[in-house]
């Protein structure tokens, strides 16, 4: 990259940007902005691959990796490993209660159906803080899951797909503003006992 371009881009560092308007306003529109257009593009691959990249934990998700992104709960490790306990949670909790093929019926859930969250949501909260990979939005993804929403093999690749993409987008965003934001998990987080 050219020291020209280089140049161009600090004028989006967070820290220059903060110097010239009030930290919480630019914290604020770098939120929207960076939530806006990671779940756009994730919009515009799930319209054209005709799959579903795009689901409501999602949402959570961008706004923990843009406001928060140096909390330990906005690195891709638990990110990446949050939303993984989260699926196999969901469809452990499909599998155990026989699920696996009932399609999901919102309106009228039935004793298997509420077991089936509640154990997903238990696992999920559970194995988390067990594995030291706390993401709260992987609460919604394992509801997902064990409502049936989401709940064939191929909409689970896609699932964890996208959640792949907007961590990717998450580190590539938050190191052009300059940020520290991990390539795995923060330092201090992999100290802690």
């Amino acid at each position: 990259m050219t020291r020209r371009r280089v140049r161009r881009l600090a004028v989006f560092r967070l820290e220059r940007l903060e110097r010239r308007r009030p930290r919480r306003i630019v914290r604020a529109v770098y939120c929207g902005v960076n939530s806006f257009v990671s779940l756009v593009i994730l919009a515009v691959v799930a319209e054209y691959s005709h799959a579903p990249f795009l689901f409501p934990s999602l949402g959570p998700t961008a706004f923990l990796l843009f406001h928060a992104p140096l909390a330990a709960s906005a690195s891709p490790h638990n990110t990446l490993l949050g939303h993984l306990i989260g699926v196999l949670a969901g469809w452990f909790a499909l599998a155990v209660t026989g699920l696996l093929a009932v399609r999901p019926d919102l309106e009228d859930v039935d004793a298997r159906r509420a077991l089936a969250c509640g154990l997903a949501l238990g696992l999920t909260c559970g194995l988390m803080p067990l594995l030291d990979a706390a993401h709260p939005p992987a609460g919604t993804t394992t509801l997902i899951v064990a409502l049936g929403l989401l709940r064939t093999p191929d909409h689970l690749v896609v699932l964890m797909a996208a959640v792949v993409l907007i961590t990717a987008q998450g580190f590539v965003i938050n190191r052009l503003a300059g940020l520290p934001y991990p390539l795995w998990r923060l330092p201090s987080a992999a100290a802690e006992p």
